[in-house]
């Protein structure tokens, strides 16, 4: 039988959640002074659209509405407001041209239940994310991440030998890369080829939290906040659990390898990395304690955001080259052409390799591993053509929508590299990925992600085969279309084998991985 204390508090939680929400309403209607809300699905009274949107794949759901109500659709889950941008031209009048008001974030209340109310990208919009910002810019801006190209490509070229040597384990080896590339870059930490413990923590880590960020979850504990303090034991409770191990991985995460680099710097060992710069400005002696602090913070953001978007795009990468060996062959015949035989491309080539180029393109296109943008949030209300967005408002750029615009992309389920390219073969102008955000709040890794991803794909290309597998009767096996569903997707695993295009092509792969190690 339940506590009566239990119930007790938990009636008197609802007439405040009906109180508060009715307050609320009353309030916006009055601030709004009759303009009218964009369109949207009709809310159920207190509740909201809860019950319509697709908790699993919401960008699907609002992808749908905007076929219905337009580009700007407004929603409330829970008495929160939710406007969903569905357009292109939308996303950049709101969160770029009008930046001032959008580039705050909301107070999730999961952040801070899962630890992760240290990440920039879910920082508020003020003097904190200022600093980490400012950080960012110093070690990875353009020109900073280009030094780390002959890294990008050592790793690519790893795990093109990996892929020879044991095809079947692809996925390992795409995860080894993505973190083996974001470790030695951030923390000039080498991982080692299989289960390493740090990586396997932050990817522990990485994984209890994609199950609690999505902000339609989120809003269900910010409106009933007693969720949150169930006891472990509780039906339920198992949420809080995860909570508490996750909490306990981030202080580990903060600060273990952080440590691990001021000894390395101590001893003279240390190799050149993003943590050792900072350290140098804003490390004990030097530094206040809240720059010390971020300096742990933005550290832990690059991998929690690099490894994740890296290793999923490759998996997308690789599942389409799969579906579509013609594609597979006409980038391959641009290497050729472009690169020749004789040795392996570079990022000197990238300019001379539009289809290469737009492969990379459709992959962020066509199955976009973070289907919608982190929530902005309202500083101050605003109008915009004619619409009341309340203070406080939740955006959320739906880059599915965005990415598969049929007036844009026509066919945008197909996988067409040729839609980024111009009657010529040349790359179109103003062909550009959104899948990195907008605003003061893109991100700020995204010139480091794309030279990885870039690297990984060209190599592949450049020295293997990728195809189905095949069964023991020696019929190749199918593969369907099915993605995990969350904050993050990527496929879900499927067979595939990789072979070398040559023997001349692995020889020069294997002899110059030899030379890097």
């Amino acid at each position: 039988m339940l506590d009566l204390h239990f119930v007790t508090l938990s009636v008197g939680w609802a007439s405040a959640i009906i109180f508060g929400l009715t307050l609320r309403s009353w309030r916006r209607k009055a601030r709004s002074k009759g303009l009218p809300l964009p369109p949207g699905p009709r809310p159920l009274p207190l509740i909201g659209n809860v019950f319509d949107i697709n908790i699993a794949e919401p960008w699907l759901s609002y992808t749908d509405w905007g076929k219905t109500y337009g580009d700007l659709v407004y929603s409330n889950v829970l008495g929160q407001d939710f406007i969903v941008i569905n357009s292109e031209k939308v996303a950049r009048e709101l969160l770029e041209q009008r930046s001032a008001i959008y580039s705050d974030r909301p107070y999730i209340s999961t952040n801070k239940l899962f630890g992760m109310d240290f990440n920039t990208g879910l920082l508020g919009y003020g003097d904190k994310w200022r600093l980490h910002r400012k950080m960012f810019n110093m070690a990875l801006r353009s020109e900073v991440t280009d030094t780390y190209h002959p890294l990008q490509l050592q790793k690519a070229r790893q795990l093109v030998e990996n892929l020879l040597n044991s095809p079947s384990e692809y996925e390992t080896h795409v995860k080894t890369l993505s973190a083996s590339i974001i470790m030695a870059i951030t923390y000039g930490y080498k991982v080692a080829q299989r289960d390493d413990p740090l990586v396997a923590r932050l990817e522990r880590f990485i994984g209890l939290f994609l199950e609690a960020l999505t902000p339609e979850r989120a809003a269900l504990i910010g409106a009933i906040p007693f969720l949150a303090y169930l006891p472990s034991w509780f039906p339920g409770g198992r949420y809080k659990r995860k909570a508490v191990e996750c909490r306990k991985l981030s202080t580990e995460i903060l600060n273990e390898p952080v440590e691990r680099v001021k000894m390395d710097m101590a001893a003279g060992t240390a190799p050149k990395s993003m943590v050792s710069d900072l350290l140098e400005k804003y490390g004990e002696g030097s530094g206040t304690h809240d720059e010390q602090h971020a300096m742990k913070a933005t550290a832990a953001t690059v991998f929690l955001g690099g490894a994740e978007t890296t290793d999923s795009t490759m998996l997308v990468f690789i599942f389409a080259m799969v579906l579509h060996p013609d594609v597979q062959r006409k980038a391959q015949e641009e290497i050729d052409r472009v690169v020749g035989k004789d040795r392996l491309p570079d990022f000197t080539d990238r300019a001379f390799l539009p289809y290469v180029e737009a492969v990379f393109l459709e992959v962020l296109r066509w199955r976009p591993t973070v289907p919608l943008a982190l929530p902005h949030s309202t500083t101050t209300s605003d109008v915009y053509e004619g619409y009341y967005i309340p203070q406080g408002a939740l955006l959320l750029a739906n880059l599915w929508a965005i990415t598969h615009n049929e007036e844009r992309f026509p066919d945008p389920m197909a996988f067409k590299p040729e839609r980024h390219l111009t009657v010529e073969g040349k790359l179109a102008q103003g062909t550009t990925s959104p899948s990195f955000g907008y605003g003061r709040r893109i991100c700020p890794g995204r010139y480091l992600a794309d030279g990885s991803v870039w690297a990984s794909i060209v190599s592949v290309l450049a020295t293997l085969r990728v195809s189905k597998a095949k069964d023991a009767e020696g019929n190749e096996i199918e593969i369907k279309m099915e993605f995990t569903t969350g904050l993050a997707i990527r496929p879900r695993p499927f067979a595939c084998t990789f072979t070398s295009r040559s023997a001349e092509a692995e020889e020069m792969l294997r002899s110059v991985n030899a030379e890097g190690r």
